[in-house]
């Protein structure tokens, strides 16, 4: 392995490196949710949870074995999540007020309340007339969230992708709070 490259200078060839997984093993240990390994670091998990279906979980939840202690973490961090999205001046106004109205670009007139935790209220200008029967628009998340979180997820659908909100929100007559946050 060692050659002589001048006078008693030696050259030591690497080591060959480990395999590496191919890209196709890889993919499928990201699609399955497989601890990814990463040189030098522990394992990393990522969650995937719309691949599971969250139908047999209790309203409100977060699921089987979640703590006080896990649910206050994830509050938390949904809090940030909910700060960092909207910017310090309209989570400060969220906090002040209790809601934060999005004029709609659909419907002249009509303007979405949305508070954190309930339907989204659906206010019209005087003069103008709903293009819904009912004054509640329903819309919960496909898995258990912060109450928070889902809140900004939300905001920013209304404010940017109004075509697909309008598409799939349920027109209910009364306010309740949202089936799939905590």
């Amino acid at each position: 392995m060692a050659r002589s490259i001048s006078a008693g200078a030696t050259r030591v060839a690497p080591p060959d490196p480990a395999p590496q997984p191919t890209l196709w093993i890889r993919f499928w240990h990201w699609f399955i949710g497989w601890p990814t390994e990463h040189e030098g670091s522990a394992p990393v998990r990522v969650e995937l949870p719309w691949r599971y279906r969250w139908d047999h979980l209790p309203k409100r939840s977060a699921g089987f074995g979640f703590t006080r202690h896990d649910y206050r973490a994830a509050r938390r961090r949904g809090e940030l999540v909910a700060r960092e999205t909207l910017g310090e001046p309209l989570w400060r106004q969220v906090k002040r007020t209790g809601y934060l109205d999005v004029p709609s670009k659909l419907y002249p007139g009509i303007i979405y309340r949305l508070r954190i935790g309930r339907r989204i209220e659906v206010r019209c200008d005087p003069g103008v007339h709903s293009p819904w029967r009912y004054p509640y628009l329903c819309i919960n998340p496909t898995y258990p969230l912060p109450e928070s979180e889902f809140f900004a997820q939300l905001y920013l659908y209304v404010r940017d992708q109004e075509a697909a909100v309008v598409r799939v929100a349920a027109p209910q007559p009364w306010d309740q709070t949202l089936g799939r946050t905590f």
